[in-house]
């Protein structure tokens, strides 16, 4: 198995961050993002966190890069692989959500992340992890189609079905188990990656990367200027709620983050700007607010569908 680059995954990380950020303020036009530096106070790491706010596209935007160390790994992290308690662990990762301020503009979210737990004595286990995946509010199939294959197109230099395989993988995570509901039309999700050595898992992981942006700002220019209302708006803050839900609920790198000491403003960043919780609300019978949960929050082959 070959050696773990720890420094080549910090500087595609530190780029990506970079290159991120420039593509979303060049799309937003009006507003710039803030770069917060940071260490942890305990020591063992910090990070830079990557904040735009009221901006002309977005509402909020936040892309954070962190890099921590530890004496051991926290519950998230051994629960399913209990072999790794009680090593040292270091870890990196560039995580991002996007909050647009129009209705008619899906939430995005991604991240790319490699862990690396040593003992004494041991070979070091190593992982990458990571994928994007669109949260729309009101459907558009070409949207779903456009973000689907440029997922594919990511995986398709490795191997036949790791599309299939990891498009799968992200609908079964991105599932809000006490509601019975997909959390958005889905992407890619992948973790515990170290078959094929550490090149091929690091490559797959910049693949990732670099397809965010080819998948998410078509969407965002092909939509940001189309009308919207009062009542979509609001519809929109609604279901910004299943967000808040997901992210405390499941959602890994924030117990991750949480349970190792992270930073809780950079942690906790990715939850929306304005939010609304009605109860036991239900669109109405042939909206186009019910065409969400009946047609577009089902997995779907939508690299395929006509």
């Amino acid at each position: 198995m070959s050696h773990p680059d720890t420094q080549a995954v910090k500087d595609y990380l530190l780029s990506l961050q970079k290159n991120i950020c420039m593509g979303l303020a060049s799309e937003d036009g009006n507003a710039d993002f803030i770069i917060d530096q940071w260490q942890r106070e305990n020591g063992g790491g910090g990070g830079i966190t990557r904040v735009l706010t009221d901006g002309a596209v977005f509402e909020q935007a936040g892309v954070n890069f962190s890099h921590v160390t530890g004496g051991q790994l926290p519950a998230s992290a051994t629960a399913h692989r209990p072999e790794l308690a009680g090593r040292e662990f270091e870890a990196m990762g560039v995580s991002l959500v996007i909050h647009p301020l129009s209705p008619m503009i899906p939430t995005s979210h991604a991240n790319v992340r490699f862990f690396i737990a040593r003992k004494e004595g041991t070979d070091p286990v190593w992982w990458f992890g990571g994928g994007f995946d669109l949260t729309p509010y009101y459907g558009n199939k070409d949207d779903c189609i456009q973000w689907h294959k440029t997922a594919q197109q990511a995986c398709q230099p490795f191997g036949e079905g790791t599309y299939e395989k990891y498009k799968k993988w992200c609908d079964d995570y991105f599932y809000l188990k006490h509601r019975d509901e997909q959390r958005g039309i889905g992407g890619l999700f992948f973790d515990d990656l170290n078959e094929g050595g550490f090149e091929q898992c690091f490559a797959f992981m910049q693949s990732v990367g670099d397809h965010y942006l080819k998948a998410y700002l078509p969407i965002v220019k092909n939509r940001k200027n189309d009308p919207y209302t009062e009542a979509q708006r609001d519809f929109q803050l609604y279901r910004r709620g299943r967000y808040v839900e997901f992210n405390l609920v499941y959602d890994r790198g924030t117990l991750f983050g949480l349970q190792t000491g992270g930073r809780t403003e950079s942690i906790l960043m990715s939850l929306p700007p304005v939010v609304n919780f009605k109860y036991n609300w239900k669109p109405e019978v042939g909206s186009k607010e019910a065409e969400l949960y009946d047609y577009y929050l089902k997995p779907r082959d939508w690299v395929n569908i006509k």
